[in-house]
């Protein structure tokens, strides 16, 4: 079996602390998460970024995605949409398309936003997006699961969500924690079925 790949950005580390618990449901259904991150954008380059992360995840190979069994996406919310370096990096998978590296394949995504309603549904909708073009398997969070409906903060049936506050301190809340593992297990568990 292979790994399960979650593949984020994370500016403040709150998409990295909710990544952090995906894995954990990932591995507490019996898989392997592998996780990488990638590297920031800007308009205008003026030094290359270093090809190691200075700390965290590692950088997101092409590899990573043929090797994967599943995917998980993350990103914070920018304006009801994923961020630039995300989004970079999709925008460069035409040969993952053109192959079908995804297709079959189970998908999933989680972010995290400074209010309420700061655009966490409209960020998860836009990641999905690209990933029905891959041809992946989109996997959400049902309502079977208890914390969904007791969530005061973060959590969809879209996906895993957090909300960081305006200082981007706050941490994850219980029910966030629980719906992000939720989600991991989810779609380790349907990876595994697709893959018998």
């Amino acid at each position: 079996m292979r790994d399960v790949l979650i593949l984020y950005y994370s500016r403040s580390g709150s998409v990295a602390q909710l990544a952090r618990q995906i894995a954990r449901g990932v591995e507490e259904a019996g898989l392997q998460a592998r996780l990488r991150t990638v590297p920031a954008v800007a308009p205008v380059t003026q030094i290359a970024a270093s090809a190691v992360p200075e700390d965290g995840a590692p950088y997101v190979e092409r590899r990573d995605l043929a090797e994967c069994a599943a995917l998980i996406l993350g990103s914070p919310t920018r304006f009801g949409n994923m961020a630039a370096p995300l989004k970079h990096f999709l925008d460069g998978t035409g040969a993952e398309w053109a192959s079908g590296t995804l297709v079959g394949k189970p998908a999933a995504v989680f972010t995290s936003t400074s209010t309420m309603h700061g655009g966490q549904e409209a960020t998860l909708l836009s990641m999905m997006i690209p990933l029905l073009h891959h041809g992946a398997v989109i996997v959400g969070i049902p309502y079977t699961e208890p914390a969904l409906s007791a969530t005061r903060s973060g959590g969809t049936p879209y996906g895993a969500s957090h909300v960081a506050g305006s200082d981007d301190k706050a941490p994850l809340s219980e029910e966030e924690k629980q719906l992000a593992r939720a989600l991991g297990k989810r779609v380790a568990e349907i990876a595994r079925k697709l893959e018998a």
